[in-house]
């Protein structure tokens, strides 16, 4: 889950399909300080930084709806210190990484997310290690102790790619994710206990039997899921593991002990899952069009107000609830539950990872001058670029009073109630995925946080429909609904759908087999008649069989102890 908002997820292997992100958990609630430099040695000077004017292309796996072309307040200012403007390109076609992968044509910097492996396999990418011991003191200052979780593997310990998408001893104050209910509902449910999924469908049944049809006469909607290519593993089949208490790892589960690797769909706990969707179906409270709608068609109902119940991560309809809070539809907003099939599990959705390294940006072996891009990311990494890129800028969207930033109430409203203008005015949360950063949770040399993401702050963030709803319960977060990272030992791995696997690897070849059969099979199961539920999950799991899963199983196992020991130092 770890939705957390980021990321929390998405593919585990590094195939050519884009891939969600889900996030990776917090290590704890400790308020950390930066970690000293550690990389690769100790530098005699840093070379100036060359501000001519110059573009580079790049190309970005995630869309960025309100991305502004660097001509919002951060993005100008980047290129004032750095010379550099960005010419963006984003992967809104499944399979446009893969193609640019093969082309042999490519742009000068690359964010790839799972498909990261392609440009290392084809030698399309530098290794940054030199360039960053030369041109990036702050770099390594912000992964200090992780240098080792930057290295490719144990046969190549090569820096590809520079970690953008998890932060640096991230703690995660808040939850986003994955059982999500409006306010409304709850409020006439009369605020009951929310632990299960017999619980969470009973105010979602009882709230569509009062209310068929919403104020403006559009059919209310019980559940909707969103099954839009790989958003099905967001939507539809992680799930599946969060609510049988286990750790989020994307398509596989590890054992913790064992380090073993299972195809997560095989574990017994979670057939039952796919039975409750089965049967939320046959009742009428899943909406017909989860597995053939567009996510522009999902947002739009969500951001009409007709959804009760959302199974998703909150990044992935954030568009949607912005809308709601636009329109002043904040008792149609959601709050996020920690949901379980039922009580003999523990939700691990926050069970830590410690920092995963992986997903981030990359340089292409063509790039001219490549100096000039990691002096760019050095200096996003500076605590001057860590704080510009989440607050913005003193005396225009932050102030700071007895020593505390704070962020003035008007900047606040805007920040809640209009967030996709504030993002592309200022460049506040453009840029997260796009340059490496402490997590929430760590200061700076002041005591401030470097992130707006923390306790007091959150909490000036709700709309006054989440503070009720909050207040009623007993709690001042979302993730006051759930277990604690405290309760769980981090994981050696971090998480599985991270980790780089070759793309010519028959684990990669056989999930490339199994994914089809994955997403053709679950829809049909969920949707059949209950009747014939049984037999359709027995077929799925002799597919699977035919199709190498085991070895499959095998091969990822051995990864993932590679992983251990590289990570390690051993």
């Amino acid at each position: 889950m770890k939705g957390k908002v980021l990321k929390q997820s998405g593919l585990l292997l590094a195939s050519a399909m884009l891939v969600g992100s889900l996030a990776a958990c917090g290590s704890s609630d400790k308020e950390k300080e930066p970690e000293g430099t550690t990389g690769t040695g100790t530098t005699t000077e840093t070379p100036a930084v060359d501000t001519t004017p110059i573009t580079y292309t790049m190309l970005a796996a995630d869309p960025s709806p309100d991305w502004n072309q660097m001509q919002d307040e951060i993005g100008k200012k980047i290129t004032e210190k750095t010379g550099i403007t960005l010419k963006m390109d984003f992967a809104t076609d499944a399979n446009k990484v893969s193609l640019v992968a093969a082309s042999g044509d490519y742009p000068d910097i690359i964010s790839a997310k799972g498909s990261s492996n392609l440009f290392v396999d084809a030698g399309a990418v530098l290794d940054l290690t030199d360039l960053i011991d030369k041109y990036g003191p702050n770099l390594k200052k912000v992964y200090g102790d992780y240098w080792n979780r930057l290295k490719w593997s144990n046969d190549d310990q090569a820096i590809y790619v520079i970690p953008t998408y998890d932060g640096v001893n991230q703690t995660y104050f808040d939850a986003g994710g994955a059982f999500s209910l409006q306010h409304q509902a709850v409020e006439e449910a009369g605020y009951p206990q929310i632990k299960t999924v017999k619980d969470y469908e009973k105010v979602i049944a009882d709230y569509v039997a009062k209310h068929p049809t919403t104020a403006d006469g559009k059919k209310t909607i019980g559940l909707s899921l969103l099954a839009d290519d790989w958003r099905i593993m967001i939507s539809v089949t992680n799930p599946a593991f969060q609510a049988t208490g286990a750790s989020d790892d994307g398509e596989v589960y590890i054992d913790p002990k064992t380090y073993k690797a299972t195809f997560h769909y095989r574990r017994p706990e979670e057939k039952e899952y796919f039975r409750w969707l089965n049967h939320m179906n046959d009742i009428g409270l899943l909406d017909p069009e989860s597995f053939v709608q567009k996510e522009d068609q999902y947002k739009s109902k969500i951001a009409q107000g007709r959804v009760v119940g959302v199974i998703d991560q909150k990044w992935g309809f954030q568009s949607a609830i912005d809308t709601l809070k636009k329109d002043g539809k904040g008792n149609e907003a959601y709050g996020f539950y920690s949901v379980q099939m039922d009580d003999s599990t523990v939700d691990h959705s926050f069970e830590p990872t410690g920092f995963m390294g992986g997903w981030g940006l990359m340089i292409s072996k063509d790039t001219k001058n490549p100096e000039r891009i990691i002096q760019m990311l050095d200096y996003l990494a500076s605590e001057e670029g860590q704080i510009m890129l989440n607050w913005g800028f003193e005396g225009e969207q932050y102030k700071v009073e007895n020593g505390k930033r704070v962020i003035p109430q008007d900047v606040q409203d805007k920040k809640t109630n209009d967030a996709s203008n504030f993002h592309k005015t200022t460049g506040i949360g453009l840029w997260t995925n796009y340059a490496p950063h402490y997590g929430d949770g760590v200061k700076d040399s002041t005591g401030n946080y470097f992130t707006t993401n923390f306790p007091e702050q959150i909490v000036a963030s709700y709309t006054a429909e989440d503070k009720k709803v909050l207040e009623k319960y007993g709690k001042t977060t979302w993730k006051d609904f759930y277990p604690s990272e405290t309760e769980f030992s981090p994981k050696p791995w971090g998480a599985a759908w991270n980790l780089p696997v070759p793309s010519d690897s028959d684990a990669n070849i056989i999930y490339n087999k199994l994914t089809p059969i994955v997403r053709k099979s679950i829809p049909e199961i969920i949707l059949s008649k209950p009747s014939e539920f049984d037999a359709k999950w027995d077929a799925f799991m002799k597919d699977l069989d035919k199709n190498g899963v085991t070895k499959y199983e095998d091969e990822y196992t051995k990864y993932i102890q590679e992983r251990v020991d590289l990570w390690s130092g051993k």
